[in-house]
């Protein structure tokens, strides 16, 4: 029997371990961009100022990508200790795209990074801006690898169930990797992380300012900060709409609990700006709704319905019993490996056996499932709906601030007024938004996609590895322990850095930790 107590606790591990990595990536992703200009400008003016600001945001960008390499290598671990079910079913087609991550992308960005910090005075400056952009996109094509293998999850495509191995394997490779959902979220998410990196730079600027320190270098960085922020924090805007349609074709629950709609209206539908959903009722009360938004937003139509949570969940019945089909075959092929009848109902409904396997949760004969059970499994399928209601509503308040405080960026600094102290302290004291931002969006595409680990074919209870909750939990507090000690180096080694400031990198050479 399925130990649901460890299913639990190995979510749990792997989702704080996903968030505490999510802190650096987005950042990697945004500054190693934001580098790339201030170098580039500093090979067109040749003005030592630019030199000087490329240097030292480099310096907090190494100390972050540092933290992000020893975060990231200890989750992957994480599929063959706590998910190895996981990795047996779907290795095939989940592994390639982070081979190729690794391969292409983290070497790439790996072996530059070094004649980054270490070539200032050994190569031309052409030769160390090509390195630099080199190091950007190593952390750009980064993401887009995990993002396709992520993207796959929530969408899978270029891959078929093989009864005779039991294991997921890849038929198309030009699919997976065009992924229509991957695709939309490695722009979404780059673009979020271009953010992350505008608002640091900004922010950290603005602490100089008010603290009438390197007044020239703090000015042209939220200049370069402000620009590159507006248009990403715009881009994020756009790119998360395209999300929102895809979602509505591939993860409908997903879009219903968002929006805390349990039952489907009259297109186009309202979106809830606020509201407060009630699971155990089925009900969201108090909502305020601007009309007809959400139907343009999920449906890009006026007469197309987005499907409420009951409606849903009465279709996912009819998918499970479609499951039981393919369940049923499986077993007699896995007898009967030429029996024709069996192997066309596989054929016919193998896109339904993650249903089907919803039911393992309650019984372990699949095929004799009640009516009961099929419909407390159905149910299963509604993910946590106030969690995904309130989190979706303040990554977008944060994203439509992000808009408002880089166009204000831009406007002052046009007029040459960005020494404003009443701007300078929002800018500062924006500076956790962005992760909070990011934190949320990783809420909302994850949490949204349960009970499924991999969408519509593998429940998340039946991909845990076969060990003891004494196992779990002491793993657990092993990561507690070794992500909170390095918290408190990344925390020591930013704000030391931060208040040498520019200066002390003019005194030296290279990075020195």
């Amino acid at each position: 029997m399925i130990n649901f107590d460890v299913v639990q606790i190995s979510r749990a591990q792997f989702g704080l371990t996903a968030l505490y990595h999510f802190l650096f990536v987005p950042l990697t992703i945004g500054m190693s961009i934001m580098l790339g200009i201030m170098e580039t400008i500093y090979v067109m003016t040749d003005k030592k100022i630019w030199r000087d600001m490329t240097k030292f945001w480099g310096t907090l960008f190494g100390i972050n990508f540092a933290m992000g390499v020893a975060t990231g290598i200890t989750m992957e671990f994480q599929f063959g200790t706590n998910w190895a079910y996981y990795s047996h079913y779907v290795g095939d087609v989940f592994g390639v795209p982070l081979a190729i991550e690794g391969l292409m992308a983290f070497f790439l960005e790996g072996t530059f990074i070094g004649l980054f910090f270490f070539g200032w005075d050994k190569l031309s400056k052409a030769q160390h801006l090509i390195v630099t952009w080199l190091v950007a996109l190593g952390s750009n094509l980064s993401a887009l690898w995990i993002l396709i293998a992520n993207g796959w999850m929530q969408h899978p495509v270029g891959a078929a169930f093989n009864f005779q191995t039991m294991r997921m394997e890849v038929t198309d490779f030009a699919a997976v990797l065009f992924n229509p959902v991957a695709q939309a979220k490695f722009v979404h998410t780059v673009s979020a992380g271009y953010v992350t990196g505008s608002l640091f730079i900004l922010s950290i600027s603005a602490f100089y300012l008010l603290r009438n320190r390197n007044v020239e270098l703090a000015k042209r960085s939220m200049a370069v900060a402000a620009a590159f922020g507006l248009a990403s924090a715009l881009s994020v805007v756009v790119l998360g709409d395209e999300s929102g349609y895809l979602a509505n074709s591939h993860q409908r629950m997903k879009i219903a609990a968002i929006e805390g709609m349990w039952e489907t209206e009259p297109a186009p539908a309202g979106f809830n700006i606020i509201g407060f959903p009630d699971q155990n009722a089925h009900v969201t009360r108090g909502t305020l709704k601007i009309p007809y938004a959400l139907g343009l937003i999920a449906t890009r139509s006026l007469n197309t319905p987005v499907l409420g949570i009951n409606d849903l969940v009465k279709l996912t019945e009819a998918d499970i019993a479609k499951g039981i089909q393919a369940y049923g075959a499986l077993q007699i092929l896995t007898t009967n490996p030429k029996d024709a009848d069996s192997l066309a109902t596989l054929n016919q409904y193998s896109g339904y056996l993650g249903y089907g396997l919803l039911l393992k949760r309650y019984t372990e004969k699949v095929t004799d499932a009640t009516p009961e059970q099929i419909q407390s499994a159905a149910w299963d399928t509604v993910p946590k709906v106030s969690l995904l209601f309130w989190s979706f509503r303040m990554m977008v308040a944060c994203g439509f601030f992000f808009i408002a405080l880089f166009l204000t960026a831009v406007v002052l600094t046009s007029r040459q007024r960005i020494n404003q102290r009443w701007f300078l302290w929002i800018a500062f004291l924006s500076f956790p938004l962005p992760w909070l931002a990011a934190e949320l969006g990783w809420v909302v595409a994850e949490v949204g996609r349960q009970p499924w680990v991999i969408e519509g074919m593998l429940p998340t209870f039946l991909g845990v590895s076969s060990t003891s909750l004494s196992d779990v939990y002491t793993s657990i507090a092993g990561f507690i322990l070794l992500y909170s000690s390095l918290a408190v180096v990344e925390v020591f080694l930013m704000v030391k850095y931060i208040r040498l400031g520019p200066e002390y990198m003019q005194n030296t050479q290279g990075m020195k930790l």
